[in-house]
């Protein structure tokens, strides 16, 4: 039984590393498990009807490294269980017998993990005594993790939202309807500006899937309301005879297809051409297109 506790534990425990490698580290940018609470916590959401409004994202996020941290806790736990009260050392005054081998066991890994240290269980076990140090580096890990996580979302959050806000400058100064009295060299800058932003906000979705989940309260600040309008802007600029505003144009379509594709794949598992996935994006974050 001790070995089939130590193995559970060590398994739970690279589980939870293994999810941390593939959030943070991989280009992927998707740990199954974190992946699951960022769904499970906006599915929650949504069905509230966004009553958390933005602040879902970061609760999804603190869900996850609670997750994390529960797994490296009851990982370690298990590893301890077997060795609990005869491979520690106790303080005066401090009986063993008074609490069940669980909560010891429990007790000692917080405290381990946590790098409190209080000194009232001492580990005497030689081979608990070498495991120890690496569940306190892997809470300084944790910590890191948390911070570091927390931090690199909001440069991908702020491409999205200056996208936003360029997409609706360009709607409210009426550029699709004066498209074709434009001259095509700007026509062709802002087209390609358009499809380097649509692009770089395709990567930011790859790589940093948690920003899916942060929902946008002010319309205009939301990506998901103003798609639409690089859609209406492909057409105007399709509908050009120039050879240049053309290659431009279908840029700017190939963006947004790739755009699309990352969306119905990753998040919304909808849509037939990337006017029904934008639809289904605004749906999934609660946001009303403008006509």
């Amino acid at each position: 039984m001790d070995t089939v506790l130590t193995v559970a534990g060590i398994v739970v425990i690279v589980v939870g590393l293994l999810d941390m490698f593939h959030t943070l580290l991989h280009p992927s940018g998707q740990g199954r498990l974190s992946r699951w609470v960022l769904s499970a916590v906006w599915k929650a959401s949504k069905a509230a009807g966004h009553r958390l409004g933005s602040a879902v994202g970061p609760a999804a996020m603190v869900a996850v490294i609670a997750l994390w941290v529960t797994l490296q806790w009851v990982g370690w736990a298990l590893i301890y269980y077997p060795h609990i009260p005869d491979g520690f050392l106790y303080s005066t005054g401090l009986d063993p017998g008074d609490h069940p081998d669980v909560l010891e066991a429990l007790y000692v890994s917080v405290m381990t993990l946590t790098t409190l240290g209080y000194g009232d269980v001492v580990p005497t076990d030689s081979w608990i005594r070498m495991a120890s140090p690496f569940e306190a580096l892997t809470g300084f890990a944790l910590l890191t993790a948390a911070l570091t996580w927390f931090t690199q979302i909001y440069p991908p959050l702020s491409r999205r939202r200056a996208l936003a806000l360029q997409l609706k400058g360009l709607a409210d100064s009426g550029c699709t309807a004066a498209l074709g009295d434009v001259d095509a060299i700007v026509v062709t800058r802002i087209l390609d500006t358009l499809s380097a932003d649509v692009e770089k906000v395709r990567v930011d979705f790859t790589q940093h899937t948690e920003g899916f989940y942060f929902r946008e309260s002010n319309p205009d600040l939301s990506l998901a309301h103003h798609l639409p309008q690089a859609l209406r802007l492909r057409e105007a600029a399709l509908a050009r005879p120039d050879a240049v505003v053309q290659l431009s144009a279908r840029r700017l379509c190939s963006a947004l297809e790739q755009l699309s594709t990352e969306i119905k794949e990753d998040f919304v598992g909808t849509g037939e051409h990337p006017g029904e996935v934008f639809a289904a994006y605004a749906a999934d974050h609660g946001q009303i297109p403008p006509t």
